[in-house]
Order: C-alpha cells, then structure tokens, then sequence
C-alpha cells in the first residue's frame, strides 16, 4: 500500500531509485529508503498513529530514527523532537507541557555520542493523557538551551518547504550528485534540515561517519569523495588537530554554524585543508536565515539568504515571521508585531549589505556606566596560545571561564588580559580548567550554575 500524499512526499521521490540517499557502514538507495519509510508507515498506523497525532521521538542517531521521522510525517503526524541523550528528569517536565499521545524511544544511552548506527530498536508507548496536535506544526523542537530552559518551538510545513527552497537558491550547497560528511546533531535544525532534507530534495547523498573521532570522519570524506563537511566550530577545531591530514581532491565546501567560529579555527582549517569554513547563521524558530559560503574571515558572516525580511535596530537582528512560532505562546518578548526578535547581534556593512556577527544580546553590559562587550573579551582570552575555550559571563563583576590542555593560571591571564583591554573590560575572577562544559549539540554552557557545576 502505497504512502498517502503528505508535504513531503517529493522529497523521497527526488533522485534515481539506486542512486544511494545515505552512507554510514553501507549505502542505502532510495529505492530502500522509500521501502523502508512505507513499510515503517504501516507499522505506525497499526499503532494507531496517524492525523494530528502527537509524537515524543527519542532515538539514537541512526538510519533508523532518520526513517521514523519520515514516516511519522507521512501519517500526519506532530514530532516532538527529543536528544537520545536527554535523561527523563530533562524532557519530562515539557513532555507534561506538550502532553504527547505517543513515546517512541530506543535504548537509553546517557553518556557522550559514540557514533551513528544504521539499525536500532524501538519502542512505541503511548500516554493516557496525551492529546491531539492542537496546531498545524509537524515538528517541534527544543531550542539548545546553552544559556536556560529550552524554548518550544513548533515549525510548520509550510515553514520547513520554504526554508528548502532558500537552500536550493544556494548553488555553493550541495546538489544532485554530490555527497556530504554530516556531523551535526539530527535533532537540531542544521542537521535535519540543512544536512538531510535539503540533500534528499536536491538528489545528493547524506555521508554519515559510524564514529565522530577526527581520523574516521577524514577517512570516510576520502572514501566516499565528499565535497562538503558540515559541522559544528567544535568539530572543525579538532580536524584542524589532526596529526595527518589525507588527500581530500573532491572537498571544496565546510559549512558550519550553531554558534561563532574562532578566526584561529578558520585560519587553521584552511592552511591545513585548503578550503575556507563557511559560516551559516540561523535559529530555530526560523531556520537558516544567513550564509557566507565564499568563506569570509569571522567575524563576517555573509549576507542573508533570498525569501527572508529582517531589519538590524540597536544591532539585533529581527526576522519577519506571519505567525509566532511558539506552541505554548509563552514567547511574549520574542515575537511582536510580525517581528521575531534573535537576541543576536549583527553589523551590516553599509557597502555590501554583509553581516558581521557581534554575539549575544546579553553579551553587552553596562559597568561604571562604559559599555563592555564581553564577546570582545572572549576574543582577546582565546587568543593566548594555550586557551582553547572562554566564556565571559557577568555577575557583579566580569568573570571569565577558561579551558585549555595546560591553560595558564589566573595571574598570567590578568597580565595579558590587561595588555589587551582597557582596565574596565578586565576580568575579576578567573575559573580554568582543562575543558568547559557543552550542551548536546556542542555549544559551549553559557548558564552560569550549570558552567560552575560542570567544572
């Protein structure tokens, strides 16, 4: 029986039927993959899923869940999409708040990522108290939460369909073809949407290394002739650490974004590898909003994508949107008026309408009335030879949170700190260590407690 027509139903049939969709130990073609999506299809519907059910998805990167994710769609149905790595006492308190219908879930695996896998188990529960999609979005999910609670964010069809058609005006992205390495996380907007859907829609394949280390993911761009390595800064850094880097001939594309790529990691990748990273900029609630995929030098992103309307007013950048993209409205500072305020901070250049990324919104303070842009600091900090990671945060006074192999004491980086920055952008307090935490996807913890207790 054949998948009924949904929004995404072209997206399987893009490309030849043995051209392969996906690559981890072995390929898969599409052919398998439209088999696989049908198949997976029925079973859900046996299981009572179908139009406007609400889906709580928690698997382990893999082939599997990738399949899941698309059948649940072609039923219909709402995905609220949940990192495999989450613990109950993480995504209990919004499963409450979203009162899904179902639970589909594979093994628990708490620890860090080891890799992706191509098959995995799962499970399909279902939640006395769960209730129907009470709005016409197919996907929600969950914002990193790098600095607090996750926002809810829901993301329509229609939404998703016009983001790929800002991705396919990108002729640098890959198309028909053309294979990319894929190390972003699935769940979050880069990877899903940037890395699988635009490449099932243009015809490309989706190349997905079974295990993140530095030497398997070179291994498997040489193997497979990849022309693009996305990613997020953290994974460039350490390909750019590698002892030896192997002939990469069909590699002309590293696209990264999620957050600011230090120009010492550009510089580096490029002396090494001979291509530019490119710098992606979007948010969840949107998608990708902003490209530079000539590789210009951070802190210059690139202009913004086709399709979207956004305007900079005291250096934060608005989006226009035609509805609020929160499910739960609980969202009021966020979306006004028809504008989607990011938080972010941009500079537009006057000449060529490029943005150059500044940092958060809360990264500018006010002290002894001087205004002290604390993503300067950061800068200044990761610029000593053996820092490898800052966050500069403010409480009462600036603080700054230092990692690094053999990061140096607090008394040496004062001195070059003071070299550097006038006395007012100093730090007072100084808190090293060999590694600073990250979130799931990567980004270093800007949560003051959640820093202190990780350390």
């Amino acid at each position: 029986m054949a998948i009924a027509s949904w929004w995404g139903e072209s997206l399987l049939d893009a490309g030849a039927d043995r051209q392969p969709w996906a690559i981890s130990r072995t390929a898969e073609s599409r052919s398998e993959l439209r088999s696989a999506v049908a198949e997976l299809g029925r079973v859900l519907r046996e299981q009572g899923i179908g139009e406007n059910s609400t889906v709580l998805l928690r698997m382990r990167p893999s082939l599997t869940y990738l399949r899941v994710v698309l059948a649940l769609w072609s039923r219909g149905a709402q995905v609220l999409l949940v990192d495999f790595r989450a613990t109950p006492a993480e995504y209990e308190p919004l499963a409450e708040l979203l009162r899904p219908q179902y639970v589909i879930d594979s093994d628990a695996h708490p620890g860090p990522a080891t890799g992706f896998e191509e098959e995995v188990a799962f499970r399909v529960g279902t939640r006395p108290s769960g209730r129907p999609a009470a709005s016409d979005a197919c996907l929600v999910q969950f914002s990193s939460g790098s600095t607090g609670r996750p926002k809810v964010i829901g993301r329509t069809p229609a939404s998703l369909l016009a983001e790929l058609d800002r991705h396919a005006g990108l002729s640098e992205l890959p198309g028909a073809g053309d294979r990319l390495v894929l190390l972003n996380s699935l769940v979050h907007t880069m990877g899903l949407v940037t890395g699988v859907l635009h490449a099932l829609r243009q015809g490309a394949t989706v190349v997905l290394p079974p295990l993140p280390t530095p030497a398997e993911v070179l291994r498997t761009a040489r193997e497979t002739g990849a022309m693009a390595i996305y990613g997020v800064p953290a994974h460039f850094e350490l390909l750019t650490k590698t002892p030896q880097v192997p002939p990469l001939p069909a590699l002309r594309l590293a696209v990264t974004g999620g957050e600011r790529l230090p120009v010492e990691v550009y510089e580096e990748f490029h002396r090494r590898y001979g291509v530019r990273v490119s710098q992606v900029y979007g948010v969840t609630e949107t998608g990708l909003l902003a490209a530079g995929l000539h590789g210009p030098r951070p802190p210059v992103l690139g202009s913004t994508v086709p399709g979207v309307e956004t305007k900079i007013v005291d250096q934060e950048l608005y989006v226009r949107l035609d509805r609020s993209p929160y499910p739960l409205d609980d969202q009021p500072d966020r979306y006004v008026d028809g504008w989607l305020r990011t938080f972010d901070r941009f500079a537009a250049d006057d000449a060529t309408g490029e943005l150059s990324i500044l940092g958060r919104l809360d990264s500018l303070v006010t002290i002894g009335g001087l205004k002290v842009d604390l993503a300067e600091v950061e800068a200044v900090l990761r610029a000593h030879p053996a820092v490898a990671e800052a966050v500069v945060l403010h409480h009462e006074v600036i603080e700054a949170y230092v990692g690094g192999e053999a990061a140096p004491e607090a008394g040496e980086l004062i001195a070059w700190c003071r070299e550097r920055l006038s006395a007012v952008k100093v730090p007072k307090r100084f808190f090293v260590a060999r590694a600073l935490p990250r979130n799931k996807t990567g980004k270093l913890v800007r949560d003051r407690n959640a820093i202190r207790a990780g350390l």
